[in-house]
């Protein structure tokens, strides 16, 4: 089968592995971390207060991990990262047990969880070119795509609620320390992989430099600068409601809680876990531009009928729809920066997306509630499914990315990556 070719090759079926059980523990935190503030005595501020640390942590060092992840030994990055969150989760699960954990110890936790994420991304993203042949990383993708949803949404946040009501937040930040583990131990597990710069020979530059040069590379790149320029329209509209006000249309107009709620996030990501798994087992589309914009672009129409539903199995078989679109666009997405970015810059390239991607997050939610009880829940949800499927198009068809993907095919594959395992 397509889409479970790359689990040929050890070294690959190794990262996914480690990965996968790291992506569980994600979904695991998520549950312990909200039941550790409340048995904290705290509310949705000390809450906020922890989440904001993460994403400080993973804004700040973003730019930067991209630098590091093309000049250092991206397996190594990934190793050290594991390291570092597992550290910090098995302290906080230590103090968590034996009744000395504070606020501030989940919070200065969260800003090291959230910094090394930000070099763990950049890393994993520009190491899988070196461990499948250009013409699986389609499906290599794939089967992050299959994985991610199905984890950070489905099975961790199970697990998390199961552990959490019968043994408490602390040894689920425990287990969560112990997948990180097992994560360390697969990488550990994988032969050297060459770094670009040793691969290459290229001189040496100051980070400042090689930043600027991640940067004018985007610049000089229609497709790419386009793209991006569509995802932070996309993020400022999509994002917020969905984080913010979304749980008020589950409750306002189906009458549901926290139990619909979450059924909404699984089906999203149940779909979002069956989409990957499509794009994945078919070569990828000629006209990839156009697919994977009309499926992040056109594919959020759906959203434009959730503030206007009174039926919660119509929401929950929209929010399926969406998730399978919005997977197969970042599945191709993900494959592009892989095949038509050089391996010596994909690092930045991926940092800089995240950049541009979490910039807005902020802004997003800061902005959702006040658009809601101004325009309405309805009125903001018609915004979030028409606005980005307006953007996509007109992305498309104004800054000619249709005859940029004419004038570079990748359905033909080229030599695979000589930078194979060694």
């Amino acid at each position: 089968m397509r889409a479970l070719r790359p689990l040929r090759h050890r070294e690959f079926r190794l990262l996914w592995a480690g990965l996968s059980v790291s992506l569980v523990g994600d979904g695991l935190w998520l549950v312990a971390l909200a039941w550790q503030v409340i048995e904290l005595g705290g509310g949705p501020v000390q809450l906020s207060l922890v989440t904001t640390a993460f994403a400080v942590g993973l804004v700040g060092c973003i730019l930067l991990a991209g630098v590091v992840a093309d000049r250092f030994s991206r397996r190594r990055i990934m190793l050290a990262t594991d390291v570092a969150r597992a550290a910090a989760t098995v302290t906080l699960g230590v103090l968590s047990v034996t009744g000395g954990l504070e606020l501030w110890h989940l919070v200065v936790g969260a800003l090291v969880i959230g910094s090394a994420e930000a070099f763990f991304v950049p890393a994993f993203t520009a190491l899988v070119p070196q461990l499948v042949p250009e013409d699986e990383l389609l499906a290599a993708n794939g089967l992050e795509g299959v994985i991610r949803p199905l984890a950070l949404y489905a099975s961790g946040p199970a697990l998390g609620g199961l552990l959490v009501a019968a043994t408490g937040p602390g040894v689920a930040m425990l287990t969560n320390g112990a997948t990180y583990v097992v994560s360390v131990v697969c990488l550990a597990a994988m032969r050297h992989v060459p770094s670009p710069r040793a691969s290459e020979a290229a001189p040496a530059t100051s980070p400042l430099t090689e930043l600027v040069e991640g940067w004018r590379y985007v610049r000089g790149e229609r497709w790419l600068w386009s793209t991006l320029l569509f995802a932070m329209v996309a993020v400022l509209f999509i994002i917020g409601p969905i984080e913010v006000l979304l749980p008020f249309a589950v409750k306002e107009q189906v009458g549901g809680g926290s139990s619909e709620y979450g059924l909404l996030l699984a089906a999203y990501g149940v779909g979002s876990g069956i989409g990957a798994l499509i794009v994945s087992s078919r070569p990828l589309p000629r006209r990839y531009l156009t697919a994977m914009l009309f499926m992040w672009g056109v594919g959020t129409l759906p959203m434009a009928a959730i503030g206007l539903l009174q039926v919660f199995w119509i929401m929950l078989a929209l929010l399926f729809l969406v998730g399978l679109v919005d997977s197969g666009g970042q599945v191709i997405w993900g494959t592009l920066l892989q095949r038509r970015v050089p391996g010596r810059l994909q690092g930045r390239v991926s940092s800089l997306d995240w950049f541009v991607s979490l910039g807005l997050m902020p802004v997003s939610m800061a902005l959702a509630g006040p658009a809601g009880e101004l325009f309405g829940i309805g009125a903001v949800f018609v915004a979030v499914g028409v606005v980005p499927a307006v953007a996509g198009v007109a992305v498309l068809w104004g800054l000619g990315l249709r005859r940029d993907e004419l004038e570079h095919p990748l359905d033909v594959g080229a030599p695979a990556p000589s930078s194979a395992p060694t």
